[in-house]
Parts: structure tokens; C-alpha cells; sequence
């Protein structure tokens, strides 16, 4: 049973953590066997300091910040730490979003702060100073403790955040791990490679709990900071929440999972983001689907205050209420209409990212001839080529996949991005290292020298099949004909997959295909309900139907299992917003009907 406490205490004790260093310090037992946290030395100091101040330059307001390289890729490569620094979850009387900690090592920061209080785990971001980026150490430390807290009967949630006042949620994974294989050496492949196997299976790990996850997204939230997020049911934004997938922009290609998710988002958004790099933020980030609920900073406090009068075992819909009740609506069926990428624009994406080759897309972006087409292909001209084709195959075939699936692709397809001929050393030297514009080859005005036969067969056929001729790709040269990447395949933590996120009907908003699923009768798997004529009959659907977790789409086998959700079992709960969403799609479907 939870400890006496009233609602006035653990207030007072969560505003005073969240402006206030913490009170106890991680340690760990120094003895055999124990990892040690690593020193930081002036070198290192000196090497943080740099790469903060490269990110802060890249999102101050200046007029080409989008055309640089953004903070969803960590900085440039330091020497690797020898050990990675154990900390203990702290039990304290009351959650807190911590100062930055120091280990018990001098001068050395612990990367993950473990919390616990009552039934609630948090996990906390501790490297402000690289705005939290991703690296091996964080994965090593977070993966193992999930699934400790998975499988604990004590426990009924997981929060993860960062500690107070960082600039950054997560921007992006450590390109530093990546970095060592450029020199094409088996011991820098390997590295770079163990680097993405374990961020991938961490990815997966999150999407498969089976104990609800809260990502609070409460500032800069990019690449691999969407890939411990986007899979989880609850993605809290905040004013301070900044999105982006940045890859395209250095050579590389959006992946964390992104085959999975950016198909899924609604209409051709998913692609335009994809492609483009284009930065959503704030309440965006709720619209776009990205998140699942928009709150302001202030209010956290006090939804970490109420999480923690939620006993075990939690029910996944006791904490949707208590996240909806701290939730502030996205607006109304104006404000869906005229946010930066609805309306107008909205179907401006859905037409010209359509189509199934970037040539098709470009032609309908010039024909479209607005100021957002003209901007969009600005978006476009700035990043890698190869990455442009290379990205859209990705989004098409992950359109089908299940997500186990689309993980496995990503992972098939950046062993072939570490190897030369490539654009990603380019883009991460220039844009990272160098701070110049990036050189890529074949160049935007030679996209159409970059077959479909060469994308498929080096980036996503078997390695038996990867190698290329000239006739293939006249512009680049032979890929190295020994290999020394690993096996394409990938072991997960959890043998569990699905088609469809299982919560994407309790915790999220509908979609313009969920809406046309309801209108044709065809919402519920194997039965085929009244087709429905009347807006008002689509919104009752969907105000009695949505609000519930699918429970058959999850499970070991993606042979056996459904490929659609089910929009059922909401017995009225309903969603802040959802009635105002419905009719904005049912508003923009008429348009295009005319």
C-alpha cells in the first residue's frame, strides 16, 4: 500500500526538485566487477562545451536553420569511455525531475537518473550539456532497467524526461559510434554497428512493455530522441517541445523505427517530414500526430503528483485519464484547419508526397508554384540525394510491415550506408565537424542517375546481392567487395510485433483512414457495420467507439496477426479534441470531394 502522503507535500516536494539540485547523489559499490562511471576530464569538459555550443547555434532563429544539419544527430566523435557507470535507483518520498547529477566518480555526470516512488519508475536524461543525446552509455543503462521495471508486479507506470531545465528532451543519437567506421576498419564497424544493434533493440523494448510508458517531451526532441519516445502509448509535448527527423540533411536516412511511424501519421505527413527534415513545434507536434497529448510545462508537476496515487496493477486507461486531465484540447475545427500544415497545405502534401518516385514529387511540387511548394524544395535541395530515394523506398515498404520488420530493414540498410561509396561521412564532416555545407554526390540536379535497381539492390536486397557495377550507378563507384559489416539480422528483447500501434485508439487522435473505415462500415476486423452518410453519425461512432487499446493486434507472430485495428471497446471514453478532430477531416474530405 502507498505511503500516507497529502496532495500539499508531494506538490511542494515536486516544485521544490524541479528548481532545486537534488538531494542525494547516485553511488555505486566500488568493488570487483562493478563498472566504474568515467572521469570527465578539462578534455572532455572542453568537448561538451563545444558540441552544446554547436547545437545552440544550429537553433537559434536564423534564417537557414533549417538548411543546416539539426540536433537530432549527436556531435563529433571523443575518445570512447572504458566502462559504463552503474546508478541505483533512489527511492525518495516524492518524484523528482533532478538537477544535473553528479556519479560518485569527481567531476563525472551519472547519463541516467533512476527514480521511484510508490508504483511510479522515472527514468531522467542526465547530460544536459549534449542536450541529452543518446549515447551507448544512456542505452546500456536504460535497456535493462525497463525491463526490470517491465517485469516488476511493483511497479504501474514508467516516466522518462529529463532532468529540470535541460534545453533538450533527447537530440538524437551519438553519431560518435558511427564516426569510427569511416576508416573502414573491422574494429570501427563493429563499433558503430554494436552502437545501432543497441538502440534498435532498446526501440523495440519500449514499443513492447507491457507496463504503460510516458515519454515527456519537454524541449528538443529529435532523431534518436524520437526513437525512445514515438513507440510509446503517452508522448507528452509541451511549448518547449521541438521535432524533427533531421537524417536526410548529413547522408543518412530516418530510421529509430521510422519505416514504422511516419507511414502511419496521417495522409503523406509521415513522408513530407521524413524527406525534408522539416521542424515541428509546440502544439504541432500534437497535430501532427507525434505526440498524444499537449500540456504546458507547469502542469507537470502535478500530473507526476497524481501518477503516483495510481496503485498496481495499472490499468492503461486509468492513466490515459489521469494524462487527459492535465491535457489542454488542440483547439478547434479552425484552429486543425489553419495550423502550419493543415488546410491547404495539408492537401498540398497529400497530392504532391503521393507519388512513389522523388522525380514525381519534385514535378508536383513545381506545379504546385506556392511560397510552402517553393520553401519545400528549398527543404529538399539541401540534403542527400541517395538519402532522398533511399528514405522514400524505406516509408513505402514500411507502409506494410510490422514493426519487428521495419527495425531488422533499418538495421539491413545503415550497414550499407557505413560503407563507401557514401554520403553520410560528407554530410557528418561538413555539417558536424567542419560547419560548411555538405558536398554530396550524385548532386540534387543529377537525382534522376540514381536508378530505383541500384537503391533496392544495395540499400534492401540480401547481402549476397548487394554489390553494384557501373551500369547500375554510373555516378559512384563499386561498393568494397569484402564486407566486414555484421548479419543483417536483428534479436529483439521481447518476441513481440504488430501492424498497428495497439494504444494508437485510446491515446492518440484518428485519422483521415480511420475516418473512412468508420464512413464505409469497415472499422471492426471480419464485420462490416451500416455505411454512414451523415457527419454527425461519424462523429457519434466515433465518440461511443474510440478510447480503448486494441487487445488483438499484439503477439509473436506477424503471419498471425491482424493488419488493421479495431475501433471499438471506447464505451464512451472519447479523448479531449476527438469530436473537434473528426469534423476536421470530415471537413477536409468534402473539399477534396468536390
Amino acid at each position: 500500500m502507498p505511503k500516507p502522503k497529502t496532495p500539499e507535500t508531494v506538490r511542494a516536494a515536486i516544485n521544490v526538485a524541479l528548481v532545486t539540485p537534488s538531494r542525494n547523489a547516485n553511488t555505486n559499490a566500488n568493488t570487483k566487477g562493478s563498472a566504474v562511471a568515467p572521469t570527465t576530464t578539462p578534455s572532455a569538459a572542453s568537448e561538451l562545451r563545444r558540441d552544446a555550443a554547436f547545437v545552440e547555434a544550429i537553433l537559434e532563429g536564423t534564417d537557414k536553420e533549417d538548411d543546416d544539419i539539426l540536433a537530432g544527430l549527436a556531435p563529433p566523435p571523443r575518445k570512447p569511455t572504458t566502462a559504463t557507470p552503474t546508478p541505483r535507483t533512489t527511492a525518495d518520498d516524492h518524484l523528482q525531475l533532478d538537477q544535473p547529477q553528479p556519479d560518485d566518480t569527481p567531476g563525472a555526470l551519472c547519463p541516467v537518473l533512476f527514480r521511484q516512488q510508490d508504483a511510479v519508475r522515472v527514468a531522467l536524461l542526465n547530460r544536459p550539456a549534449a542536450l541529452n543525446a543518446l549515447s551507448i552509455d544512456i542505452v546500456n543503462l536504460l535497456a535493462p532497467q525497463l525491463h526490470v521495471w517491465d517485469c516488476s508486479a511493483a511497479v504501474a507506470v514508467i516516466v522518462v524526461s529529463a532532468v529540470a531545465k535541460s534545453r533538450a528532451f533527447c537530440a538524437g543519437g551519438d553519431v560518435k559510434a558511427m564516426l569510427h567506421a569511416k576508416s573502414q576498419k573491422p574494429a570501427g564497424l563493429a563499433a558503430a554497428m554494436k552502437f545501432i544493434e543497441s538502440e534498435y533493440r532498446l526501440n523495440h523494448l519500449i514499443a513492447t512493455l507491457s507496463k504503460p510508458y510516458i515519454a515527456i517531451l519537454n524541449g528538443i526532441a529529435m532523431g534518436g530522441g524520437i526513437g525512445i519516445s514515438i513507440h510509446a502509448p503517452f508522448r507528452i509535448a509541451t511549448e518547449n517541445t521541438v521535432f524533427s527527423m533531421p537524417e536526410t540533411a548529413i547522408g543518412l536516412f530516418p530510421d529509430v523505427g521510422s519505416s514504422f511511424f511516419l507511414p502511419r501519421l496521417d495522409g503523406e505527413l509521415g513522408t513530407y517530414l521524413g524527406l525534408t527534415c522539416h521542424r515541428l513545434k509546440g502544439l504541432e507536434v500534437l497535430m501532427a500526430g507525434i505526440a498524444t497529448h499537449y500540456m504546458p510545462e507547469s502542469r507537470i508537476p502535478s500530473l507526476l503528483e497524481a501518477l503516483t496515487n495510481i496503485d498496481t496493477p495499472a490499468e492503461i486507461g486509468e492513466i490515459n485519464r489521469v494524462i487527459e486531465k492535465f491535457s489542454e484540447l488542440p483547439g478547434d475545427v479552425a484552429a486543425w484547419k489553419s495550423w502550419s500544415l493543415g488546410g491547404e497545405v495539408e492537401r498540398a502534401i497529400n497530392h504532391c508526397f503521393s507519388f512513389d518516385t522523388m522525380e514525381e514529387i519534385i514535378a508536383a511540387l513545381e506545379t504546385n508554384g506556392s511560397e510552402w511548394a517553393h520553401e519545400t524544395l528549398a527543404e529538399l535541395k539541401a540534403v542527400s540525394p541517395t538519402s532522398l530515394k533511399v528514405t522514400l523506398e524505406q516509408l513505402r515498404r514500411g507502409r506494410t510491415l510490422d514493426i519487428s520488420s521495419c527495425f531488422r530493414m533499418e538495421y539491413r540498410m545503415v550497414q550499407s550506408f557505413l560503407q563507401p561509396p557514401t554520403d553520410f561521412f560528407e554530410g557528418v564532416t561538413a555539417r558536424l565537424v567542419e560547419k560548411r555545407p555538405a558536398v554530396f554526390s550524385p548532386t540534387f540536379k543529377d537525382l534522376s542517375t540514381i536508378s530505383h535497381n541500384y537503391i533496392t539492390s544495395r540499400f534492401f536486397s540480401p547481402f549476397s546481392s548487394t554489390s553494384t557495377t557501373s551500369a547500375q550507378q554510373p555516378k559512384q563507384p563499386k561498393r568494397a567487395a569484402n564486407s566486414t559489416l555484421p548479419s543483417p539480422h536483428l534479436d529483439f528483447v521481447k518476441p513481440t510485433t504488430f501492424f498497428e500501434y495497439p494504444h494508437r485508439t485510446m491515446s492518440g487522435f484518428p485519422t483521415a483512414r480511420d475516418v473512412e473505415r468508420v464512413i464505409s462500415g469497415t472499422y471492426r476486423r471480419g464485420q462490416h457495420a451500416m455505411t454512414l452518410t451523415r457527419g454527425a453519425d461519424v462523429v457519434t461512432t466515433f465518440l461511443a467507439k474510440w478510447g480503448a487499446v486494441d487487445p488483438g493486434l499484439a503477439g509473436p507472430d506477424p503471419g498471425r496477426l491482424p493488419k488493421m485495428v479495431n475501433i471499438d471497446f471506447g464505451r464512451g471514453v472519447g479523448k479531449k479534441g476527438l469530436k473537434e478532430r473528426v469534423l476536421s477531416i470530415l471537413e477536409q474530405r468534402e473539399h477534396q470531394l468536390k
